[in-house]
């Protein structure tokens, strides 16, 4: 069975992929399970109902949840028996805006939350918005921090998305695994205690990362600590992204110890065999 549990359509503001588009390349690719999984990220990007940010001549609005969850029902409904459907979204959690998520998590019905730190202090990482001014440890080890805060005061998500994120963004290098394998091992220690699990990113291999996402040794510690939920997604943005590296997510997942890799109903785990 292969399954992608990261997709983004044209309702992320950094996508123009319709989700009927998404849909028929799916089935197209041999899908047989996807969970849409659009972005939202309070702080820098607000709901439409509150103005959306025009920041440089870029629209930035969170998903538009009236049109969002009617369409997914309505290609469910559509392509039944073709490929199952979930409805999914990829929190871009701060500290400072937990409440807005706890707000957003309790209004619509969701089968699977990705958690995930795009920003600190609103500060982008793509931009290295971040990272100005601060050395290799002080940024990364915010990072991990901004993540810790975030699983110690909401819980109400499926996975942690991309873990190891900074990674992409960080000009220097990879900062050593083993000056951060006690902030990490915290966080999947209260991630574990609660019931959640990590996803396999294969977008690592599209953006030439030397290391999966997150890194094998982020991998290996869940595993040891007793970690078992796994997704897999692409992290698709447009079509070629769709479905890609599933197959050997994997087998990767298989060399390295793990059994099964989970996809989700009304935000619960559903185990398969790897």
């Amino acid at each position: 069975m292969l399954v992608d549990y990261h997709v983004h359509t044209s309702f992320s503001d950094d996508s123009d992929y319709p989700m009927e588009e998404v849909v028929k390349d799916a089935i197209a690719l041999g899908l047989s399970e996807i969970c849409f999984t659009d972005h939202v990220d309070y702080g820098v990007k607000r709901d439409l109902d509150d103005g959306p940010l025009i920041v440089d001549g870029r629209f930035l609005a969170n998903v538009d949840y009236e049109r969002y969850f009617p369409l997914i029902e309505e290609l469910k409904r559509k392509y039944a028996g073709e490929i199952t459907l979930k409805r999914g979204l990829e929190f871009g959690i701060q500290r400072h805006t937990v409440s807005d998520f706890e707000k957003l998590f309790c209004k619509y019905p969701l089968d699977f939350v990705i958690l995930s730190v795009h920003q600190v202090d609103d500060k982008e990482f793509f931009l290295g918005d971040y990272q100005k001014g601060k050395s290799q440890k002080e940024y990364n080890e915010g990072y991990y921090k901004e993540i810790l805060y975030a699983v110690q005061h909401y819980k109400n998500y499926a996975v942690l998305g991309h873990l190891d994120h900074l990674v992409r963004y960080d000009q220097l290098g990879v900062y050593p695994f083993i000056k951060l394998k006690d902030l990490i091992a915290e966080i999947l220690k209260v991630a574990i205690k609660d019931g959640k699990g990590l996803e396999l990113n294969t977008s690592s291999i599209r953006y030439g990362l030397k290391d999966s996402t997150p890194s094998k040794d982020i991998l290996m510690l869940y595993k040891d600590l007793g970690g078992t939920i796994i997704t897999l997604g692409s992290d698709s943005h447009k079509k070629e992204h769709l479905g890609a590296h599933i197959k050997a997510g994997m087998t990767y997942l298989k060399e390295l110890g793990f059994k099964e890799y989970c996809t989700f109903d009304k935000m619960q785990p559903i185990f398969h065999r790897l």
